[in-house]
């Protein structure tokens, strides 16, 4: 040791003499853990605080995850709603009309089933003309077979009388 230290020990009360704790302007450690100032956080405190961070992020996890399901299926109902559009634009434009039930597939992911019946006034006599009302009803699937989407769509088309389908055919009043 140098010349004017000497070696210092705690007291009997097992505290340091102030002298060791203030060494001119710097604070030691002794000095730090007697003045009651905390300079941090507790372990508790961090432990708490990334807990809370981390069921914040779970919560933004599952909101953003429903927010992806959610636009995919709306996606998927345009693109249903797209294809029923077209197939009912187009129905008997180049084919001629058939009553009943077709079915087929838009693509991989889409499936319809139209229906075609004949509309009006069910049984009421009519005067025979050469056009009839038909209504289309086209219904299209899409998704697992576990859990099948699907939408309805309903239209009426105007088209030539079908001998055997028209109202006035039923009731003999063919001209």
């Amino acid at each position: 040791m140098s010349a004017g230290h000497t070696r210092q020990t705690p007291r009997r009360d097992g505290r340091w003499p102030l002298s060791l704790c203030t060494a001119g302007s710097r604070r030691t450690p002794f000095a730090m853990a007697r003045s009651g100032h905390q300079h941090g956080f507790t372990l508790l405190e961090v432990i708490a605080a990334i807990m809370l961070l981390a069921i914040a992020f779970t919560a933004l996890m599952q909101v953003a995850g429903a927010s992806i399901a959610l636009t995919q299926n709306a996606a998927a109902h345009s693109a249903a709603a797209m294809w029923a559009r077209s197939k009912l634009d187009s129905a008997f434009i180049t084919t001629p009309l058939q009553i009943g039930r077709s079915t087929g597939q838009f693509d991989q992911q889409f499936v319809w089933q139209l229906d075609v019946t004949p509309w009006g006034n069910q049984g009421v006599p009519v005067a025979p003309t050469s056009l009839q009302l038909y209504q289309l009803d086209l219904a299209v699937s899409w998704g697992p077979r576990s859990h099948p989407r699907s939408a309805h769509f309903h239209t009426l088309r105007l088209a030539a009388a079908q001998p055997d389908a028209g109202v006035g055919a039923a009731s003999g009043q063919l001209p």
